[in-house]
């Protein structure tokens, strides 16, 4: 659920900006006051499901990186194993 959560700021904040982007870049500029109220309500019904489908997939990278550390070692004496030690 804590994952969702900050996923969800994000996408809500990417869906928004291209919501914002298509009504204000476009013809239907005109009617900017009246759209951007629905523009927000459809911003957050979208993130919300989009998050909680982006959450298991975050979970699992993190899992993934703590799998490949080798036993019996302390995080700081892990050998490289790609970008910043993950593989």
């Amino acid at each position: 659920m804590a994952i969702a959560l900050v996923i969800f700021m994000m996408v809500q904040a990417v869906v928004f900006g291209i919501g914002a982007v298509l009504v204000l870049a476009t013809p239907l500029a005109d009617l900017a006051m009246t759209l951007m109220p629905f523009v927000v309500a459809a911003s957050l019904a979208v993130s919300a499901p989009v998050s909680w489908w982006l959450a298991p997939f975050a979970r699992a990278a993190h899992e993934r990186m703590l799998n490949t550390r080798e036993p019996g070692r302390s995080v700081d004496d892990q050998p490289d194993h790609g970008y910043h030690g993950m593989a």
